[in-house]
């Protein structure tokens, strides 16, 4: 793979990257007066989640150029094709890096690209001064969440609304974190 900053001729083929999953267990939420639990079940039958297609307008677009602190890094498979991107962002109030979006396509799952993608994230988070890397992920997206404590992610928070009005609703956001080392 070739790993790079995205260039503007990248766009599209990030837009269309199928970032769906499907996973046989979910990070089911209790939530408690004073906290909340996670406990991974089984799920029967197995959920396939499509994510809607985004807004080229929103924040989670590919970063743009020239912007100091964002960076839409790319994976590129020794064909040509998108093998998958991760757009971050850096907050230097509170010395955070913020990972907006990873996705990986499906053929190119398993082999490290997510993990290297990450990599390209915290390198940029060191030479930015980040102190933590954080991110969002649905607690139906199992395989990610693994993926991420394998990482040296851990829970940190949840938000319990963030999806209510979207096609999301009904799953709940749990916020991970690592410190940038």
């Amino acid at each position: 793979y070739e790993f790079r900053t995205a260039r503007p001729e990248d766009t599209e083929a990030i837009e269309a990257l199928d970032g769906s999953f499907t996973t046989h267990t979910v990070f089911q939420v209790a939530i408690a007066e004073n906290g909340f639990a996670l406990q991974e079940i089984p799920v029967d039958p197995p959920i396939h989640k499509v994510f809607p297609a985004e807004n080229t307008d929103d924040a989670d677009a590919p970063a743009a150029e020239g912007d100091p602190n964002s960076r839409t890094f790319v994976a590129v498979g020794t064909d040509g094709s998108l093998a998958g991107f991760a757009t971050v962002s850096y907050a230097s109030w509170n010395r955070r890096l913020a990972i907006e979006d990873i996705e990986i396509a499906p053929a190119h799952r398993g082999r490290g690209v997510g993990r290297a993608l990450i990599g390209h994230a915290v390198k940029f988070a060191r030479e930015s001064g980040a102190g933590r890397i954080w991110l969002e992920v649905t607690n139906i997206n199992a395989p990610a969440i693994h993926a991420y404590q394998r990482m040296g992610f851990t829970f940190c928070g949840l938000d319990t609304t963030l999806y209510d009005g979207t096609p999301s609703s009904g799953e709940q956001a749990l916020y991970m974190s690592m410190p940038c080392p």
